[in-house]
This record gives structure tokens, C-alpha cells and sequence, in this order.
């Protein structure tokens, strides 16, 4: 058991370092074999390798098409168009409130959170500019709008985070929705209050706007395109909703869903053909690195599922006081922090502990929707550590730094994502899910 934390607190550090997870969660893995008495060539070989191959074949075809759709929508000028027309709608005073909500409907529409990052963000420095609001709060309110209640809590959200527990839970999309609701009020109502506040001292010490220093080429480039003719927002709005209907009311298959999306995205701006194709393939190459980490994370908990000491952390775990949601909470949020991964940390959590979950969810009465949200709200909550990979790049493209931001990232995604569960599991405690 001592060589699982240690493998993890190493995880956590090599990560936190900036060394990527690829190489580094079967070298730490080789450590939990060691000292968990298992073979070292066989752990890698054959455990490690099962548990990454195994995620890579559930879920690459959803990684690759949200890629390919987030790409799609952002070429065409179809996310900024409805990021445009929103905080158009809510107007430059309401410049942090115009970027969340932005940024909430692009996620909630199954677009990937990097590629919402980059649409929103030369959007974001217009609002602020105008309304002459500091930039250091572009990261918290494009990560309040991201990274939170439309990636975890939002019944019906096409994110990975809210359909990776549908196969251990026996589940749909729309698992426990007035626990999600509840949530993500939590989540969306107390983020936006804490922006407001910290934007009004922020103005009291003379921080107000300042215009963004060199930016990186894909950043750049997303200013530049975002200055062509936008599509009408109406039509933009299509292939969102074909995502979110064909998921939650016909009940079709993700891939299906997404397939749906990317096609409409397309015949919505036949126009554009000349660069449909490049979007797929830079998609489509985008989604690699995303799917290839995920699973490397998911390799490690293989092997950390193989040693014995595994099964003294899991009485330990499953042991804790109180409901079995809370015990789930803590695992999920643990692992989704060691690995700097929300996917990769629920992957981990479910694939060692997810029966057991659905076993005391029969057992206990608690309905298995509750334990598939549950789950779901705490993937998101300590994934947003420093050495997160949507953080960083967060941070890369405005052109800040953790000191400038992370407070106010660690605020709205990760502080209040993490208590979120709290709400949730009192709901369940009283029967309402």
C-alpha cells in the first residue's frame, strides 16, 4: 500500500513538473509493481497495457469526433458566432457573466473545452476591454464557463466526464437531474459571485485593463479569423442542438450524436469546403494526445488495481463513515488529482471501484443515478491542479501566469466544484435525485 502512494505522489509531482504522462504513469507504475511483488515485465506488458488499450478502444471514437466537431465549429466561425451574439445579447457590462455564459453553451453543445478556449478568448479581451475589467480574470471566468457545471452537472451534457460512469452505472446522460441542477447552481451562482467581488477590488487597487502583450499563433489566429463574417447565429446554433437531441431525447448512441453534428456543421457552411478537410485532420491529430494521456492515466490504475495493497485501500475507502457517495467523492476527486486528469482520474476510480459502487447502490436503495453523478461532479474538482493540462494551456493563450491567475482558476473550478458533491449527496440522503 505504501508503494501505491508513493507511485501516486510521484504521478502528481512528474506531472506538476511538466513531464508528460505518457512515459511517466508506466514508470511510476513500475514502482507500484515493484513493490507490490508482480513481475515488472509482465506489469507492463500485460496490465498496464490491457488498462490503457481497453480505455483507448471504449472511448477514442468519442474523443476523435468531439475533436473533429470542436475544430469544425470553430473554422467555420459557428462557435463565435454564438459566443458573439450571447455577450452581445448580455452586453459589455456584463462582460465576466457574457464569458461564462459563452463559454457554458459552447461546452454544453459537446464542443471540447480547449477548443472553447480559443474561440472565446479574443471575445473575452473585446468584453473586457470595453467594460475595462482586468485580464487577469479572463482564466477564471473562461474556466467557471468550461471546466465546471457544463462538463460535470448539466443533466444531458455530451462532455466524456458525464458519459464515462453511463457503463458502470447502467445509466443515461440525464442521470439524477435534480441533483446535477442542483450543483451546478452551486457551482455557476457562487463562481460568477466571487468574479464580480474580485473584479470590484481588483478596481478599487487601480487594476483595470490592460491591453494583452504577443500572443501564440493559434491564438493570433483565432483573433484574426474572428474578424472575417460570422455565420448567422441561429444556424450556428444546429449542430449543438442536434448533439444535445439526438443524445438525450432519441437516446442515440454518442458517436452517432456527434457524427450528426460534424455533418451539420458542415452542410451550414458548405461555403468553407476548401478547409473541411484540414479541420478534420488537425481534429482528428488533436484528439491523440487527449486519448493517449487519458489512458496512460488509466494504465497506472490497472496496475495499482493488480498489487495486493490494493485491496487495503479499498476497504479503507469503501470503509469511510457515512454514505457510500461520499467515499466515492473522496476516490474519484483523489485520483482525478494525481493524475491532473478528470477522465483519466474517474477511468481509474471506476474500472477498480465502479462494481462495488453499482453492487451497494442495489444493496443499499440508493439509485445508481445518484453514484453515476456523484462520480461525474468529482472528476472535475482537484483534476484543475496546477499541473492540469487544460490549465496550463488556459494560462498559454491569455498570456498569464499562475500567479496573475490560478487563484481565481482554483476558486470557480476546483474549490467550489469539489464542495459541489455536498449539495448532491444531501439531496440523495433525502431520496430526491
Amino acid at each position: 500500500m505504501l508503494g501505491i502512494i508513493i507511485g501516486l505522489v510521484l504521478l502528481m509531482f512528474l506531472a506538476y513538473r511538466g513531464y508528460s504522462i505518457v512515459w511517466v504513469a508506466p514508470l511510476t507504475a513500475g514502482l507500484v509493481a515493484l513493490t507490490g511483488g508482480l513481475p515488472l515485465l509482465d506489469a507492463y506488458k500485460e496490465t498496464y497495457m490491457s488498462g490503457f488499450v481497453g480505455f483507448t478502444k471504449s472511448w477514442f471514437p468519442v474523443f476523435m469526433l468531439g475533436a473533429i466537431f470542436g475544430y469544425l465549429m470553430d473554422y467555420t466561425g459557428a462557435a463565435r458566432s454564438i459566443a458573439h451574439w450571447l455577450t452581445k445579447m448580455l452586453g459589455a457590462k456584463r462582460a465576466i457573466l457574457g464569458v461564462v455564459v459563452g463559454c457554458a453553451v459552447l461546452t454544453y453543445g459537446g464542443i471540447s473545452l480547449f477548443v472553447v478556449v480559443f474561440a472565446m478568448y479574443p471575445l473575452a479581451v473585446a468584453l473586457f476591454r470595453e467594460a475595462n475589467i482586468s485580464r487577469k480574470l479572463i482564466p477564471g471566468s473562461i474556466a467557471l464557463g468550461s471546466f465546471t457545471f457544463t462538463m460535470t452537472a448539466i443533466p444531458g451534457t455530451p462532455q466524456i466526464q458525464n458519459l464515462i460512469p453511463m457503463e458502470y452505472f447502467h445509466t443515461t446522460p440525464t442521470a439524477a437531474p435534480i441533483m446535477g441542477i442542483a450543483s451546478a447552481l452551486f457551482m455557476g451562482g457562487l463562481g460568477y459571485a466571487y468574479l464580480v467581488w474580485k473584479e470590484k477590488r481588483l478596481r478599487a487597487k487601480g487594476e483595470v485593463f490592460t491591453e494583452p502583450e504577443k500572443k501564440g499563433n493559434k491564438a493570433a489566429e483565432s483573433e484574426a479569423t474572428s474578424a472575417r463574417e460570422l455565420p448567422n447565429p441561429i444556424v450556428s446554433f444546429l449542430p449543438l442542438l442536434a448533439v444535445i437531441l439526438t443524445l438525450n431525447i432519441f437516446k442515440w448512441d454518442i458517436i452517432i450524436c456527434l457524427i450528426v453534428g460534424i455533418l451539420l456543421s458542415m452542410l451550414t457552411n458548405l461555403k468553407l469546403y476548401k478547409g473541411f478537410t484540414k479541420s478534420i485532420s488537425d481534429g482528428a491529430i488533436g484528439s491523440i494526445t487527449a486519448i493517449i494521456n487519458t489512458s496512460a492515466a488509466v494504465g497506472f490504475g490497472s496496475v495499482v488495481r493488480a498489487v495486493p495493497g490494493f485491496q487495503t485501500l479499498t476497504d479503507m475507502v469503501m470503509g469511510m463513515k457515512g454514505s457510500p457517495l461520499i467515499s466515492e467523492a473522496v476516490a474519484v476527486n483523489l485520483l482525478a488529482g494525481a493524475t491532473g486528469s478528470a477522465s483519466g482520474g474517474m477511468g481509474i476510480a471506476l474500472a477498480a471501484l465502479g462494481d462495488k459502487y453499482y453492487q451497494l447502490a442495489l444493496q443499499t436503495g440508493i439509485d445508481p443515478a445518484a453514484f453515476h453523478r456523484v462520480a461525474s461532479l468529482a472528476s472535475g474538482g482537484l483534476d484543475t491542479l496546477p499541473h492540469n493540462g487544460a490549465v496550463l494551456t488556459l494560462l498559454a493563450i491569455t498570456g498569464l501566469t499562475h500567479k496573475d491567475s490560478y487563484i481565481d482558476i482554483c476558486v470557480t473550478s476546483l474549490i467550489l466544484p469539489v464542495l459541489s458533491s455536498i449539495p448532491a449527496i444531501i439531496l440523495a440522503s433525502l431520496g430526491i435525485y
